[in-house]
């Protein structure tokens, strides 16, 4: 069957809405004259060590959750790059998280906090000790500690600050390639592989198998059946292993003008007999505990070395408003019917197939949007499936016939 949809049914598909120009401030500061770079991280098992090429001013700790990890901010210092870990601590990251302060975050199997610390004589090296604890045993409370006064940078002086308006930012994402027919007027969708980059998602307990690397294999996969198809038009908004901050991925949906934004996933579980699939439409209520637990996980995406890469600008607050779009809504919770009724035929779900969450990367006011959550990574039977090309297949084809199954009804009512 072939779409012929006009330019009319597309105006009435879609709702325009223009965004506020944004007005930002520079902060022109003059930086301390003594700042130590980092120069080594090592983290082996309950020991921490964070050496520096020059002293800094004051380091502080603490501990987060959800995932869990130990952030570590350096006064006076200047991030370098990587760390090695072992034991408990999984991963290291870091970056400036202000002019002055740079941010070590810390990744952790499970819960633990900083027990003590201490500088060496020169003020140049740090030892920290950590220890597992329960997740009810974390606080927020920070600890501080001081290199020897010796031994201490000057805290910066700001000798004046200047406000500029930067006029309407540029957009930052280059627009990805539209797959499919020569047709401005066939539906077109986007395809989002979640997290990439520096963001791996669930790692596998089985193999270590990174959820970036297996969602970017799936949406290709939906990519080149969606082609083979020839009833709509798609792009992605990642074909590379590249990280995208959650409100640019359905930016470039509503920038292309998406007729449909479909983010694809693997879930995690603690209790690995869990398997399935999960369909998430946007809600402000979250339909069960595990939805706004899954929120709250993919939400942070967007938060590297403690910074929220996303931000709450005017126009994601013009986007929130307009979440009154019932419209835009009910359409994706059509969908996410639609899409169990056609897969299931290819792969298996949940026993509550299609759940509601307040996830960000679904808050386009009008572009309809599913979470497409594949499986679980912690079930060996669905890394099996997800990971080999057999079931990325299935799902694939699965997801298609939904897509096309979605604008051949919508066409019939128009």
């Amino acid at each position: 069957m072939k779409f012929d949809w006009t330019k009319k049914a597309r105006r009435m598909h879609k709702q325009a809405m223009a965004l506020a120009t944004i007005l930002a401030s520079a902060l022109l500061s003059v930086h301390p004259a003594q700042a130590g770079s980092i120069s080594r991280i090592e983290a082996d098992g309950s020991h921490i060590t964070i050496a520096f090429d020059d002293v800094v001013e004051e380091v502080s700790t603490f501990s987060l959750v959800g995932p869990d990890r130990i952030a570590v901010d350096i006064r006076g210092g200047k991030a370098g790059q990587g760390g090695s870990a072992r034991g408990i601590v999984k991963g290291v990251r870091q970056g400036q998280f202000t002019p002055d302060t740079a941010r070590v975050v810390f990744d952790l199997e499970q819960p633990a906090v900083i027990t003590d610390g201490s500088f060496s004589h020169d003020g140049k090296s740090l030892s920290l000790r950590l220890r597992s604890v329960g997740e009810g045993q974390i606080h927020a409370s920070r600890q501080s500690f001081l290199p020897p006064a010796q031994f201490r940078a000057e805290p910066p002086r700001k000798s004046y600050s200047v406000k500029v308006p930067l006029g309407k930012p540029k957009d930052s994402v280059r627009l990805p390639k539209i797959y499919g027919p020569d047709d401005p007027n066939r539906p077109l969708v986007v395809i989002d592989a979640g997290h990439g980059g520096h963001d791996p998602g669930t790692v596998s307990p089985h193999g270590g198998t990174y959820e970036k690397n297996v969602v970017l294999a799936i949406a290709l996969a939906v990519r080149d059946r969606l082609i083979a198809g020839g009833q709509v038009r798609v792009a992605l908004t990642r074909d590379t292993d590249s990280f995208l901050v959650l409100e640019e991925r359905y930016g470039i949906a509503r920038r292309l003008g998406a007729d449909l934004f479909l983010s694809i996933h693997a879930d995690a579980a603690g209790n690995q007999s869990a398997s399935g699939a999960t369909v998430y439409t946007l809600s402000e209520v979250a339909s069960d505990r595990e939805a706004a637990k899954l929120a709250a996980r993919e939400n942070k995406a967007n938060i590297i070395n403690g910074v929220n890469l996303g931000g709450a600008t005017h126009d994601v607050s013009s986007i929130l408003i307009d979440l009154t779009q019932r419209e835009t809504m009910n359409v994706s919770a059509d969908f996410a019917k639609l899409l169990h009724r056609e897969a299931r035929q290819q792969m298996a779900f949940r026993k509550i197939p299609h759940r509601f969450a307040s996830l960000i990367v679904l808050k386009a006011p009008d572009t309809p949007s599913v979470l497409f959550e594949t499986g679980y990574l912690t079930n060996k039977d669905d890394v099996a499936f997800l990971n080999s090309r057999q079931g990325r297949s299935k799902v694939a084809a699965g997801v298609a016939s939904a897509i096309e199954a979605h604008f051949a009804r919508k066409l019939a009512l128009r």
